[in-house]
């Protein structure tokens, strides 16, 4: 795996896996929430028109973040799929 980013700065069809998960106690709670765990893959669909927000493929379901609750998310790429 490569180092860790955050999680906003990928591109559509990038695939990460959540290395951590940073903010304060009730967004990592929200985040667990909404399935984003350490350790889940999570791919990169789309970014909206203007560019924020972002959808993501986690689990099985369809989910969009803004970038700023992106940020709070470290991800490390996954071997050959950069997109």
């Amino acid at each position: 795996m490569s180092d860790p980013i955050q999680l906003h700065l990928l591109q559509p069809g990038q695939q990460a896996t959540i290395t951590r998960i940073n903010g304060a106690s009730a967004l990592r709670r929200r985040f667990v929430e909404m399935g984003i765990v350490k350790g889940e893959t999570i791919l990169i669909e789309r970014h909206a028109p203007l560019g924020d927000p972002v959808e993501y493929f986690i689990k099985g379901y369809h989910l969009a973040l803004r970038k700023e609750e992106a940020a709070q998310i470290e991800v490390s790429l996954l071997a050959g799929r950069n997109g």
